[in-house]
């Protein structure tokens, strides 16, 4: 049975760490069960990310998706950042770091902005319990003091995107997440 660790910092963020098998002849690790996760939401979608080294994306963040992260090979410093009205833990932010030699995964809900710098290159997968829709892509500025952040890098290549992402204070109400009542 794996290792299911609640964030102590964000409310509904799961840590993973699965079992692993192995023996002369390699290893096989289950990385991801629909059982393991609040709600038992169904991913859908599988995706693939592979950046190099100095390479930062986000902060993103999704209305109704929620996404699934696992470290194949590299490292990563994984940012998550609270945006939930009505969230116990809004304004909270988590930094994990994901490597590809130690077996982890993390579930982050709708709601919580979530970006990575690799810090080495890094090969990512990851899973979405939503098909890709335009229209629940957001973005948090990286930089925000209110997120406060140490990425573990100094000159962050950023996509265009990335660069205009607006600070969390001026995020649209109509798009800011919020917990159902």
């Amino acid at each position: 049975m794996p290792e299911l660790i609640p964030s102590s910092v964000i409310d509904d963020v799961v840590l993973v760490r699965p079992d692993v098998h192995g023996d002369e002849r390699g290893r096989f690790v289950e990385t991801y069960r629909r059982s393991w996760f609040p709600d038992g939401r169904e991913m859908v979608q599988g995706n693939r990310s592979e950046k190099q080294a100095g390479a930062l994306v986000g902060l993103h963040f999704h209305l109704h998706q929620a996404d699934y992260w696992y470290a194949l090979r590299g490292k990563a410093r994984v940012v998550l950042h609270d945006l939930r009205v009505g969230s116990r833990t809004d304004g909270a932010t988590e930094l994990i770091d994901l490597d590809g030699d130690v077996d982890q995964g993390i579930y982050i809900p709708p709601g919580v902005a979530h970006g990575f710098a690799a810090l080495s290159d890094i090969l990512l997968t990851y899973l979405v319990d939503n098909y890709y829709d335009a229209s629940d892509e957001h973005g948090l500025a990286w930089d925000d003091p209110a997120v406060g952040a140490d990425w573990g890098i100094t000159g962050p290549i950023l996509s265009v995107r990335d660069q205009s992402n607006p600070r969390r204070n001026d995020i649209p109400d109509e798009i800011r997440p919020r917990l159902a009542p």
